[in-house]
C-alpha cells in the first residue's frame, strides 16, 4: 500500500526467501535482521522517518520494543506505529495483552511520535483455526463455548490500511489508541457463513481447553502464543457477548482513517474460496 503510494519502503525481515524477495520485486528495501538484535534493529532504522512494528506473538516482545524504542530515537523518528492487541491494558486477560501495554508504555517514554493500533481477533487467524478440522471433518473444532459466543474480528487489509493511514499522517496526535474492529459477529453466524459459501453442512463442534492446548502444541505453536490464546478462549467464554456490546462494536477507525469500509466475514470466507479455486 505505501510503496503504491510512491513512497519509499525499508522491510525489515527475519530471513531472505521469496516472501522477501516478493517485496523487493515490489521496489522495497530488504534488510535483513532479528527484533532481539539491537544492533540489527539500529541499522533497519537509520535513515527512516517512520516505523510499523508488528511483533510476532512469541516472547522477547519487551527486549523488542526497548531494542526498537532506542533505534526509533537515535534515527530521530517522529511516528511509529505500533501493532497490539484489541485489549491492552496492566489487568488485560491475557499474558500478551499485558504485555502490549508495557510495550506502549516504552514506545510513549522514548518520545517517537507513538500511536497504537488495537486490533481484534484477524480473519486470517481464525481462517487458520478452522483449516485445521473443516476440510476434512465438515466442522469446526474450538473451544469457543456456545454458538451464542459473539466474536469481534477484522481483516488484516483493514489493519494495514489504518497503519498506513497512521504512518502519513504526522498530523494525528501521538500517543493515542486506535481500536480496530471491522465485524461482531456470533459463533452460529460464522459456520453459517462458511456453510453457506462452501456450499456443504458444517458444524461446530466443542472441544475443552485442553484438547485444544495439546493439538496446538502438536502443531508446532510456542509456549507463548498458546498461554496467550487458551486465556482468550476463556475470556470470550465469559464474556457473554452480544452484537450491540458497545465495547466491542465495530469501529470507524477503518474507514476516517484506512479509508475503506470494513471487509465483511462474508467477503473474505468468499475470496479465499476464490483464492483455492
Amino acid at each position: 500500500m505505501l510503496l503504491a503510494r510512491g513512497i519509499p519502503v525499508r522491510a525489515f525481515v527475519h530471513s531472505i526467501d521469496e516472501r522477501s524477495e516478493h517485496l523487493r520485486a515490489r521496489g522495497a528495501e530488504i534488510v535483513e535482521g532479528d527484533f532481539l538484535d539491537a544492533r540489527a534493529v539500529q541499522r533497519a532504522a537509520q535513515g527512516t522517518s517512520a516505523i510499523y512494528f508488528a511483533y510476532p506473538v512469541q516472547d522477547g516482545l519487551l527486549d523488542a520494543s526497548a531494542a526498537m524504542a532506542l533505534a526509533a530515537r537515535e534515527a530521530g523518528i517522529t511516528r511509529l506505529v505500533n501493532l497490539v492487541m484489541l485489549q491492552s491494558s496492566i489487568d488485560a486477560p491475557t499474558p500478551r495483552m499485558r504485555q502490549n501495554y508495557l510495550s506502549e508504555q516504552v514506545f510513549e517514554w522514548a518520545g517517537i511520535g507513538a500511536v497504537h493500533v488495537r486490533a481484534t481477533v484477524f480473519y486470517e487467524n481464525l481462517g487458520s483455526q478452522v483449516r485445521q478440522s473443516l476440510p476434512a471433518q465438515g466442522a469446526v473444532r474450538l473451544p469457543w463455548g456456545k454458538e451464542t459466543t459473539v466474536l469481534p474480528l477484522v481483516a488484516a487489509e483493514d489493519v494495514a490500511r489504518v497503519a498506513v493511514g497512521l504512518l502519513t499522517s504526522p498530523s494525528l496526535p501521538a500517543n493515542a489508541a486506535y481500536p480496530v474492529v471491522g465485524s461482531v459477529i456470533s459463533l452460529k453466524d460464522i459456520i453459517a457463513t462458511f456453510g453457506s459459501v462452501l456450499a456443504r453442512n458444517v458444524r461446530y463442534e466443542e472441544t475443552t481447553d485442553e484438547e485444544w492446548r495439546s493439538d496446538a502444541i502438536a502443531r508446532g505453536y510456542n509456549a507463548h502464543a498458546v498461554a496467550h490464546l487458551s486465556a482468550l478462549w476463556k475470556a470470550l467464554r465469559a464474556a457473554s457477548l452480544n452484537a450491540e456490546a458497545a465495547r466491542f462494536a465495530v469501529t470507524d477507525t477503518i474507514e476516517k482513517i484506512g479509508g475503506a469500509r470494513p471487509k465483511t466475514f462474508e467477503q473474505f470466507v468468499r475470496e479465499g474460496l476464490a483464492k483455492s479455486a
